[in-house]
């Protein structure tokens, strides 16, 4: 070398080499190359052919006498495929993917011509006019074409990469900034060196390039080249709520989010580049089954399926819904997904339902207990009263027998009439103690907790009696007639919890006297039919009193709802909805006409 200057300028060069040796290295090590490494790593390889030919030639052209043009001749491969490696850059950058098609393949015609002319330059001098180690040299005609080209497909793949900078980083962000630095200095100079206005070295431009793509790296892999995420993806990812690890196939983290960190109170250093197992058993908030999690990693394994665990991390006391997934792209295995959504509040919230669920029941229980008791209060009273005139009977005719005794004008026919005459009372206690033993039995069953999950079996006539017995002292005050009609055998049998089902009947019984009475209406008929259809026992309980309202209707089954003001609370068809579809797997429906009634359909299956 001949000068401290081109010793300054080939170390420079070197130095760019080992860099770009080093970067490109460092990506083909990664088992699966994502288009965006493999762009940078076919950029790193034309500018490495760029700067060492140029390092070679300030050896060659000091010592040995070759002509420049075999220099040129090499790198120019690299100046002319270089621009649209970066314009393919550009758009896997904002596409995430690229897809060669004719219109791109056209994109070569232009670089391969480029090289053909410059290759066969001494029979024509289209694009030299004569080389030269500066870029104030003279031109052919077709070098400006070639130029043109080159600088407008800078000019496109900078505009992609500002403006989807721009729209998701901000204009000011330092990924535009570096975008933009990385991408005019080398234009500036190279324009500015080609047109003249300043004297520069061919030397500066793939220095200049270099830099560029120093800028252009820094700015799209955010100085963390293993992530592969752009910076505004990143900060999207970051500010979701829930928190999220990606895992290889040896199991080691290679990325997650900021709400992952804040979750367990982690640092990145910590968890970065870590075997995931290992970080469970050396950080107690990550208290997850081993077993569990290690199958369901190995069973979405190379599948579209999600794997979805439920898991309470004591440590945090904290409730968590994972969802496990593989990431695949065309047939490549990207990694495993592993989202962790914090539903904790749910949980609270479900436990708040459930406790005010329960709450209800036991108002729709103790409402229930109400009713029944005013039923059982009239119930009894009649063969009370009965039983205890009966008694009173009995009574007479002891002291008249006892006054008997000794009389002769007291025949044996009269002591047969005595005795007949007690077997009469005795028989009317014994109808009445049976009458009130029925009731009795109606009502303890009645009396179990509504929430009672116990599945039994009855029969439609242990069904038909139980409903005649708990409603007749309504129906009775409200002179209100029950027509019963059973068009199925009522010995059959039906699978559940009769006195579930009887307090579902029971309370639509009562909301169509309601209804009359609401109207004032008495000496009307509710009729209660029961017959099969299908595969179904179907219950219906008609009434004549007008319909429901709209109001009303919209809202049936689906809140606590009445027609009763003040007088109801909504809780009966509410919870009867809910007791049928829990109890008996059922259904219940309706059908109402205004002007006219309203039906409603319980359906069994059977």
């Amino acid at each position: 070398m001949s000068s401290t200057h081109d010793i300054i300028i080939f170390s420079i060069l070197i130095a760019i080499c080992i860099v770009l040796i080093g970067l490109s290295k460092f990506v083909l090590s990664q088992k699966k190359l994502k288009q965006l490494q493999k762009i940078f790593v076919i950029i790193f390889g034309l500018m490495f052919l760029w700067i060492f030919t140029m390092a070679i030639q300030i050896i060659c052209l000091n010592k040995f006498d070759i002509s420049i043009k075999y220099f040129y001749y090499i790198y120019y491969i690299s100046i002319c495929f270089l621009p649209l490696a970066y314009l393919f850059m550009a758009i896997i950058f904002e596409k995430g993917d690229l897809k060669f098609n004719k219109r791109l393949i056209l994109l070569f015609i232009v670089p391969t011509l480029s090289l053909i002319l410059l290759w066969t330059n001494d029979l024509h001098h289209l694009f030299y006019k004569e080389y030269s180690t500066s870029l104030s040299t003279e031109y052919g005609e077709y070098f400006y074409v070639h130029t043109c080209y080159s600088f407008a497909i800078f000019v496109v793949a900078l505009f992609i990469l500002l403006k989807y900078t721009i729209k998701n980083a901000g204009f000011f962000s330092k990924q535009a900034i570096l975008i933009f630095i990385g991408t005019i200095i080398p234009l500036s100079i190279n324009i500015l060196g080609s047109i003249q206005i300043i004297p520069v070295s061919i030397y500066a431009t793939p220095i200049a390039f270099a830099t560029s793509v120093v800028c252009i790296t820094l700015a799209i892999f955010n100085f963390d080249f293993l992530k592969i995420t752009p910076i505004a993806l990143q900060r999207i990812v970051d500010r979701i709520s829930d928190g999220y690890i990606v895992v290889n196939e040896d199991y080691f983290v290679t990325d997650f989010n900021q709400t992952f960190l804040n979750i367990f109170g982690v640092v990145a250093p910590d968890v970065r580049n870590k075997n995931l197992f290992e970080l469970i058993k050396s950080y107690n908030e990550f208290n997850i089954d081993e077993e569990i999690l290690q199958k369901a990693l190995n069973d979405v394994n190379g599948t579209d399926k999600t794997i979805t665990l439920e898991e309470h991390f004591d440590k945090i006391d904290k409730y968590f819904h994972i969802e496990i997934n593989c990431i695949m792209s065309k047939g490549n295995f990207l990694g495993t997904l592993i989202l962790l959504k914090d539903v904790t509040q749910h949980y609270i919230d479900m436990q708040t339902i459930k406790d005010n669920q329960d709450m209800l029941i036991e108002k729709e229980r103790l409402a229930s207990l109400g009713q029944m008791i005013g039923g059982i209060a009239h119930n009894l009273k009649t063969p009370i009263m009965s039983i205890a005139g009966a008694a009173q009977g009995i009574s007479d005719l002891i002291s008249e027998y006892e006054s008997s005794i000794g009389d002769p004008e007291v025949t044996i026919e009269d002591h047969h009439a005595i005795a007949s005459d007690m077997k009469d009372w005795i028989e009317k206690i014994r109808t009445h103690l049976s009458y009130m033993s029925d009731v009795i039995t109606a009502i303890k069953g009645q009396a179990v907790n509504f929430a009672d999950q116990t599945s039994t079996s009855f029969t439609i006539k242990e069904l038909i009696n139980y409903v005649n017995i708990l409603m007749k002292h309504e129906l009775n005050n409200a002179l209100i007639n029950l027509n019963i009609q059973a068009d199925i055998d009522t010995n059959i049998n039906v699978n559940g919890n009769i006195n579930s089902l009887v307090q579902v009947i029971n309370n639509i019984i009562s909301n169509a006297i309601q209804a009359y009475q609401q109207i004032g209406k008495t000496n009307e008929n509710i009729d209660f039919n029961i017959y099969k259809e299908k595969s179904n026992l179907i219950f219906k309980i008609t009434d004549y009193a007008g319909g429901l309202p709209k109001e009303v209707q919209q809202k049936l089954f689906k809140e606590m709802v009445t027609t009763k003001g003040k007088n109801g609370t909504g809780l009966g068809l509410f919870m009867s909805y809910s007791n049928i579809k829990a109890h008996f797997s059922g259904n219940l429906r309706y059908t109402t006409e205004k002007g006219k009634g309203t039906s409603f359909y319980i359906e069994i299956p059977n």
